[in-house]
């Protein structure tokens, strides 16, 4: 054989050697999810911009003014398309004008029912989950993952706890079982009291509005994102919300609330960003969001978060569903 042909052998089984090496790494830190990860949307990765770049998005840019702008709950309009489950876009106003828009859903949890679901392969995004699932009417993200695809915090999923089994957790869960569901203050109660008697349930931080009617956002951080979060509201009635744009920081979200007509008692925030999507299936009545933004915020420094694909959907590993009984 010519050395030419010798090195090029050489070669290929270096490259072959480094590409399983990266393969077996991938698999031990990330599982099947990281893979996905990859084949969806090739990775992730986070740049560093100013908070005036045009790759934020207007809404984003406003938020990031300084002073940071207050918004206003802007008209709201329910619409019943079922019975127990209704739905309204709530605007999100500044100096009279829409920087956001919060889609919301407000269900009866006795004639619906609620369910917390893992797919820790990283194979269901939005679409993914609906093909699974048709005869889900709302789905939206749920509580947070770790590397793996699988729940960070502790869950059930139709009676199976899910997660760790060692968890300080000291903000805020979401039960529901058959004919009910209410979002538990973990201030003074542990989460294991609190799941008990639940078929589904997701524990989750931070707690928007607490037991006390009062904000339980103990960080001042300007982290923007899109938002989902889950409520309970003085009827009884459960709210799931989605924001349109990334808008809010946490804390300012949690004073929107407070200020809406939406009347939540309490009011739990669910993982953010890009997973935040949403997809309501009723008679008469269809909506469907792809999330798209995320980012932190360091002083003057902005880190967004992108993607290689810029049009892949992401992989939403926790969800929250709502079926007819």
């Amino acid at each position: 054989m010519s050395f030419r042909f010798k090195f090029s052998i050489a070669i290929s089984i270096l490259i072959l050697l480094v590409t399983m090496g990266a393969a077996g790494w991938v698999w031990e830190r990330n599982g099947a999810y990281g893979f996905n990860t990859f084949f969806r949307r090739g990775g992730t990765y986070w740049i560093s911009i100013k908070a005036d770049d045009s790759r934020l998005s207007p809404s984003m840019r406003l938020a990031l003014s300084d002073p940071q702008p207050v918004a206003q709950p802007g008209p709201l309009v329910w619409q019943e398309p079922e019975k127990g489950f209704e739905v309204a876009e709530l605007p999100v106003m500044v100096n009279g004008q829409e920087v956001d828009r919060i889609l919301l859903n407000r269900i009866d949890p006795t004639l619906y029912r609620f369910v917390a679901r893992n797919a820790p392969n990283g194979d269901k995004g939005i679409d993914e989950w609906e093909q699974t699932l048709p005869n889900a009417i709302l789905i939206v993200n749920g509580s947070y993952y770790d590397l793996k695809g699988k729940p960070d915090t502790p869950i059930i999923s139709n009676g199976i706890a899910l997660g760790p089994t060692t968890y300080d957790a000291r903000a805020g869960a979401f039960v529901a079982g058959d004919g009910f569901a209410d979002i538990k203050d973990l201030s003074h109660q542990d989460w294991q009291a609190a799941l008990t008697g639940a078929a589904n349930a997701m524990v989750s931080y931070p707690l928007l509005i607490g037991a006390d009617g009062q904000t339980h956002v103990t960080t001042n951080s300007r982290w923007l994102a899109n938002r989902t979060f889950v409520g309970k509201d003085g009827a009884g009635r459960i709210i799931v919300g989605t924001t349109k744009e990334a808008f809010f920081p946490l804390g300012p979200l949690a004073e929107f609330l407070k200020r809406s007509p939406l009347d939540l008692k309490t009011a739990l925030n669910f993982d953010g960003g890009p997973i935040a999507c949403q997809s309501v299936r009723l008679s008469g009545f269809q909506r469907k969001l792809y999330a798209r933004w995320e980012a932190q915020v360091y002083g003057d420094e902005v880190r967004l978060l992108r993607w290689p694909l810029s049009n892949a959907t992401w992989a939403m590993p926790m969800v929250l569903t709502v079926e007819r009984k």
